[in-house]
């Protein structure tokens, strides 16, 4: 049977993916470098039986997304820069409430207005901060347009799956290139359902926690009447200030996520084995810390691609790996002025030298830049 090839842009895959996934709703507001996501599926959409809203505003589209996925029907929204600091109230809400729904973050230079056209990677941060107070994160970061297919299945997979919402941090780059994808045959992924309760109406608890960290879900419109909110709440979902209950509800939000280090992150090691000498990359840069690495192979220097698809929770037994084994270094190079370099060191805990390349001249970081890096360790 032959497969279904395509020459696809990134922001495309992101839209097929999402598709692919069992998504039915997108709600959002056109934003460089992102819209292409929006467009694709206000064509899409419709045809396949789901929703296609644009908003007022980054804001509304947020609370939309909620809502939609509240009623039951898998959601996604798409934005980039200022329009993901518009959503961060809500999602802070969609983390509290328990939400599952993804948003796509084509990051690009800032802040502020910034480079609207340029690719940045210094939402690293904002993803796992944004929304006050302590809540779970999950944030995936793919560096291929084949990846952008592939890790937005994912995406809502561990959104269903833990129940929380799940960012996409990808950038301008990776977003606006083009390269050739197979398309997975249906069924070829695997595509994961939030667990419904099995309960009687009467007897449910939206955030029973003795069902697990992940307590099932009844969708509204399906005879459960539940309330939600963003105060802390018990089971009922109704507000609480019971100190105890704040507390281990709090922790369970969170533990839902870190305790679950080995499903949720994701790596590719590549030139590893033998390395003595590492980059640790994600997104765009990570294409540029490849050629690197195969350039220095040329010239006998043993460097490795250590490659993040999820940069949230931070792989830090990874790298706690290498570092442990006696590298002489880890190198992060990344489109900010150090974000994921801390985090880095933090996991090396001084075991070797770490350092940062960073560039937020709006281009891309050269192999070059990172070869020549590599070979002073």
């Amino acid at each position: 049977m032959s497969k279904d090839k395509r020459f696809l842009q990134g922001n495309d895959a992101v839209a097929l993916g999402a598709l692919y996934a069992g998504c039915r709703f997108f709600a959002g507001y056109p934003i460089t470098p992102s819209t292409e996501v929006a467009e694709k599926l206000a064509a899409m959409l419709p045809k396949a039986g789901g929703r296609f809203i644009q908003m007022e505003d980054e804001i509304a589209a947020m609370a939309a997304v909620i809502g939609a996925s509240l009623a039951g029907r898998k959601s996604l929204t798409a934005t980039s820069g200022p329009g993901m600091s518009l959503k961060m109230e809500n999602l802070g809400f969609g983390c509290m409430a328990e939400v599952p729904c993804v948003i796509l973050n084509v990051m690009r230079g800032g802040p502020s207005t910034g480079t609207p056209t340029g690719p940045g990677q210094s939402d690293i941060m904002q993803a796992k901060w944004g929304p006050h107070g302590d809540h779970p994160c999950i944030a995936l970061t793919p560096s291929t347009v084949a990846e952008q297919f592939t890790e937005t299945v994912r995406a809502f997979n561990l959104s269903e799956k833990y129940r929380t919402p799940v960012i996409i941090l990808t950038d301008e780059i990776i977003g606006h290139m083009r390269e050739a994808v197979e398309i997975p045959a249906e069924g070829e992924l695997e595509v994961i359902d939030r667990v419904k309760p099995d309960c009687a109406p009467e007897d449910y608890l939206p955030y029973d926690s003795s069902k697990g960290d992940v307590p099932p879900m009844a969708n509204f419109g399906e005879g459960y009447r539940y309330h939600v909110t963003g105060l802390n709440h018990d089971a009922s979902g109704f507000p609480t200030a019971k100190p105890s209950i704040i507390d281990s509800e709090e922790r369970r939000l969170v533990r839902k996520v870190e305790a679950n280090y080995d499903d949720i992150v994701k790596v590719e090691e590549f030139m590893c084995g033998d390395a003595d000498r590492i980059v640790f990359a994600f997104g765009s840069s990570a294409r540029s810390a490849k050629d690197a690495v195969l350039a220095l192979r040329e010239k006998g220097v043993k460097a490795g691609l250590l490659k993040a698809l999820t940069i949230w929770p931070f792989p830090e037994r990874h790298i706690k790996k290498y570092a442990d084994g006696g590298v002489k270094g880890i190198l992060v190079p990344e489109l900010n002025l150090g974000q994921a370099v801390c985090e880095t060191e933090r996991a090396a805990g001084g075991k070797c030298p770490v350092e940062g390349l960073f560039r937020v001249d709006s281009e891309a970081i050269l192999p070059s830049q990172i070869s020549g890096t590599l070979e002073r360790f």
